[in-house]
């Protein structure tokens, strides 16, 4: 309540202060760019009422500082990073069913049990080649999937960022050390098309501080972009495949008996096939927009047989009354395929691979695999730099035979990289509300406010019965030079 309290406070200041244009420009050694960024985030966590440590605060901070050089055919870039995690939680990490109870536990987990950790490490190190219409690009980098390309709408390009990009291959920005992959990517883009080709080996890191080291799960992606007109209307479309492999021999998480589980080392080979189509149409009433996404999934999980999907659909309307907030509501529902039987041999969960789960779970309690999320969103744009967001989902497990999940994927060798705890044949999640402020006071100087606020439903009551509500709220600061 205490991070409740400064967003509202914030809000009243942020609404009332003129946004600086101006910041620093970039520091030059010779025809080399210096640049970089310090972000610091202290979270507030009162996860669901269990044994242990549920509720504690933490601090987690992020230096970058990158040496980049462009030239006409070519350019380089070399990145540092340096996550520091400062009194992360030490009783918050709990026997099965109660699990690890928030992300603070997760750090505690990934770091050797140690409540303040460290490290640095080169976060990218890439060599690009380009020509007229293409490029490749050689080492350590940051990719999403369905980020290749940027619209040049203002509202194509929020509702991609928001609605599209990482659903399955992410940076895992939300953490305090992130995810990079060492690969290569090839880009063709002519007009409206875009190719892009890109095979990579994920490297360590996300909520473990040292990211030197690579997790030996290799994933393939292609996807072919196009961008399209219709009168007024903006829009674009994606057709994409991914391929993903698995055998490093570590435990799945699914809803088989631990025993099944542990006789099953087989490695995981799945293939996702899917796509997106989003369009912005203004009118004289305010600009509509529309949202598609669906992946279908096959191959072998273990000795399993893969066989899941997901897909999404979301609705936007931008009202030209009220021009003093620039309003926005949107609205949407995402469903993903979960296990109905563990004893047979198919495997129906959607596995998300390595998404970014936060920017579809703000309070990341879930995540896209077993999932059934109605929501309803405001969005207000009182300034160019300040945006005030509201939601409240819906949340239900697809399958009661099957678990609910959270994670974000593979990010250190010797574990899985997604939870899983039982339904008790229950498929009520939780009921989520939350709002959050973001303010960009100068060109490299902005602040975030977050508070979420989930009523537990029955699968939560199930496992903690002795308070099923959670809050999650924290404070971040960003300065990029």
């Amino acid at each position: 309540m205490r991070v409740f309290t400064c967003l509202i406070g914030l809000l009243a200041v942020c609404a009332n202060l003129p946004a600086q244009s101006d910041g620093p420009d970039p520091l030059h050694i010779g025809s080399v760019t210096v640049s970089g960024s310090i972000h610091e985030r202290y979270e507030d966590w009162d996860f669901f009422d269990a044994k242990g440590e549920n509720h504690y605060g933490y601090s987690g901070s992020l230096l970058r500082l990158m040496f980049s050089q462009k030239e006409q055919t070519y350019d380089w870039a070399v990145e540092l990073a340096a996550p520091i995690l400062l009194g992360i939680p030490n009783h918050a990490v709990q026997p099965a069913p109660l699990g690890q109870l928030g992300l603070g536990a997760a750090y505690y987990a990934a770091n050797h049990n140690d409540q303040n950790a460290a490290s640095i490490f080169v976060k990218q190190a890439c060599l690009r080649l380009k020509s007229e219409h293409s490029s490749v690009r050689f080492g350590r980098f940051e990719f999403t999937d369905g980020g290749e390309v940027t619209p040049k709408d203002e509202t194509l390009a929020i509702v991609k960022r928001d609605g599209i990009s990482q659903r399955l291959i992410g940076t895992f920005g939300f953490s305090d050390v992130q995810r990079s992959f060492d690969g290569a990517q090839y880009t063709y883009s002519n007009g409206a098309w875009n190719v892009t080709a890109f095979s990579s080996v994920p490297d360590r890191g996300v909520f473990q501080v040292d990211g030197w080291g690579w997790v030996k799960t290799p994933v393939t992606y292609l996807a072919l972009t196009k961008q399209a007109s219709f009168g007024a209307s903006k829009a674009e479309w994606r057709v994409f495949g991914i391929y993903y492999n698995d055998d490093r021999g570590v435990v799945k998480t699914d809803n088989r008996s631990a025993a099944a589980k542990a006789k099953d080392l087989a490695g995981i080979d799945i293939g996702t096939f899917g796509g997106h189509y989003i369009m912005a149409t203004p009118t004289s009433a305010g600009t509509f927009d529309l949202l598609g996404w669906g992946a279908l999934q096959t191959g072998k999980w273990g000795s399993l047989t893969q066989k899941s999907g997901a897909g999404a659909v979301e609705a936007g309307f931008q009202p030209k009354i009220v021009k003093a907030v620039r309003p926005w509501l949107r609205g949407g529902y995402f469903y993903s395929t979960g296990d109905n039987n563990p004893n047979d041999g198919t495997h129906g969960t959607f596995f998300a691979i390595l998404p970014t789960p936060r920017v579809y779970a703000r309070f990341p309690f879930f995540n896209e695999m077993n999932n059934r999320d109605l929501f309803g969103e405001l969005m207000l744009r009182p300034t160019k730099s300040l945006v005030l967001r509201s939601d409240v989902h819906g949340l239900w497990l697809a399958n009661s035979h099957d678990l609910w999940y959270s994670g974000g994927g593979a990010f250190q060798p010797w574990t899985f990289g997604f939870n899983g705890r039982p339904s008790n044949g229950a498929t009520g999640l939780a009921t989520l509300y939350d709002i959050s402020a973001d303010y960009q006071w100068t060109r490299g100087l902005s602040t975030g406010l977050y508070f979420g606020y989930a009523r537990g439903g029955a699968v939560v009551e199930h496992i903690f019965p002795g308070d099923s509500n959670g809050t999650l709220g924290f404070l971040e600061v960003n300065y990029r030079f």
